[in-house]
């Protein structure tokens, strides 16, 4: 159901069971999936693509000309997944021409005032908790958990599955499987209670907490706790995700304890 007092151009693409409700707003240019609900004073700007089930809220607003200075009007998009929730008053800036795209993946959740940066890709199943502020081109992996009020600086990089505590400021990149927290942000241990919610093996996080033991706890440098953990630790997909993350972060990740 299409509202009378919506506006929608007609050169917008909608699929099948969509809700647009009054006074939102759905410009040229942009494919709105199946089964899709877009609440009242939403805006929908060109270049957008929201996957079939996602919900926008009151006032949200998703893929206006981003911030950057350097942008220069090229083609970019905004792409929003599957069953993602957007609530009320989020902005969500379209790419530049470093990625060309901002992103949300399927099954998250932007809660309300939270502002997603030029060029940000979050992946599948992230929560982003009331007031997040992430700038341009962060990297968010999947289940990754965002409490209130976190601010990320640009270019930073959040591992899956870890946890970021309220009010924090995010200037390293932060590893996968960890919980951070305190000023200056830091390791303050493995994100046990989330990985057993999501099923991983008790053995699979024995080796996690024994990585960051390692290269968080023991008071080594970080290329020798990465030599250790190499040498020491068994080699397994989880090993190696984690030795990866780190030592792609050519800014740095977060302090230990």
């Amino acid at each position: 159901m299409i509202s009378n007092l919506a506006s929608v151009s007609p050169k917008a693409r909608i699929g099948k069971n969509v809700t647009i409700e009054a006074f939102a707003t759905v410009y040229e240019d942009v494919e709105i999936g199946d089964d899709c609900h877009i609440y009242p004073n939403a805006i929908i700007f060109p270049d957008t693509i929201i996957g079939n089930g996602s919900k926008i809220f009151p006032g949200a607003i998703i893929g206006i000309v981003n911030q950057d200075l350097k942008y220069k009007g090229e083609k970019s998009n905004t792409v929003i997944g599957k069953n993602t929730i957007v609530r009320e008053y989020a902005t969500i800036h379209k790419g530049t021409a470093h990625r060309m795209t901002t992103k949300v993946g399927d099954n998250c959740l932007i809660m309300a005032y939270t502002h997603l940066g030029h060029d940000c890709l979050i992946g599948n199943n992230v929560i982003i908790a009331n007031n997040g502020s992430l700038a341009g081109h962060i990297t968010v992996e999947d289940f990754a958990i965002l409490e209130g009020v976190v601010a990320a600086q640009q270019f930073v990089n959040i591992g899956a599955h870890s946890f970021i505590a309220g009010a924090s400021l995010v200037r390293k990149s932060v590893p996968p499987y960890v919980r951070v927290a305190r000023e200056p942000l830091q390791f303050i241990g493995v994100n046990t209670i989330g990985l057993a919610r999501r099923g991983f093996d008790k053995e699979v996080i024995k080796q996690v907490e024994d990585i960051y033991r390692i290269i968080f706890v023991r008071g080594h440098n970080l290329t020798n706790a990465l030599e250790i953990v190499e040498n020491e630790m068994p080699a397994t997909p989880i090993r190696k995700e984690i030795v990866d993350f780190i030592r792609n972060q050519k800014d740095g990740i977060v302090k230990g304890i």
